[in-house]
């Protein structure tokens, strides 16, 4: 029998409905796997993007203690007295951060300045990529002022995270590790 069009096929289809709805209200089976569903996705990208700031941070750490010694040897005379040329000094950054992978992501800009006032620590980001246009390898002499900077690009893992971490584009971020010093009397 049909009830197309009775009166009291409509409440009885209600009726039938509401108590469909109630048995599945009532039903328990399977919420754990609904829950999951729902906050699996949030999740999982909060714990990628925080393994992936950890390991920035990890990365800038690394980066910067290689900056200080290998800085050591321009500050000491070393890099001077042996003739170290630009491509040495990466090699030598290169050889403290072999836990970053390759070296190809590295620029190496070391400069002299006449005071400390006048060193110029200013982003060489421009338009999404990193301009080595100005970038140079100048250790100086004893007493000069150095500014040297290491810049590694590292490309982002976590999909969707660019906009709070990326600061370059093609989803990449640029670290960045520098020290400036007086170099030492080495030529006395």
């Amino acid at each position: 029998m049909t009830c197309s069009g009775h009166p009291t096929c409509s409440g009885f289809a209600a009726s039938r409905t509401r108590a469909l709805l109630r048995r599945f209200a009532r039903n328990r089976s399977g919420v754990a796997a609904v829950e999951f569903a729902l906050i699996a996705a949030p999740f999982f990208f909060l714990l990628f993007a925080m393994i992936e700031i950890a390991v920035v941070f990890f990365l800038g750490s690394v980066l910067e203690n290689a900056v200080l010694e290998t800085a050591r040897d321009i500050r000491t005379g070393r890099a001077q007295s042996s003739g170290m040329s630009q491509a040495a000094f990466r090699t030598a950054v290169c050889d403290r951060i072999v836990v970053l992978g390759t070296c190809d992501n590295v620029e190496i800009d070391v400069r002299v300045f006449e005071d400390f006032d006048n060193v110029d620590q200013s982003s060489p980001i421009e338009d999404g990529a990193i301009n080595t246009d100005d970038f140079g390898f100048d250790p100086g002499d004893a007493g000069d002022i150095v500014l040297v900077r290491v810049f590694y690009r590292w490309q982002l893992l976590t999909p969707g995270f660019t906009g709070a971490l990326a600061n370059m584009s093609g989803n990449q971020h640029l670290i960045t590790a520098a020290t400036v010093f007086r170099n030492e009397p080495f030529d006395d």
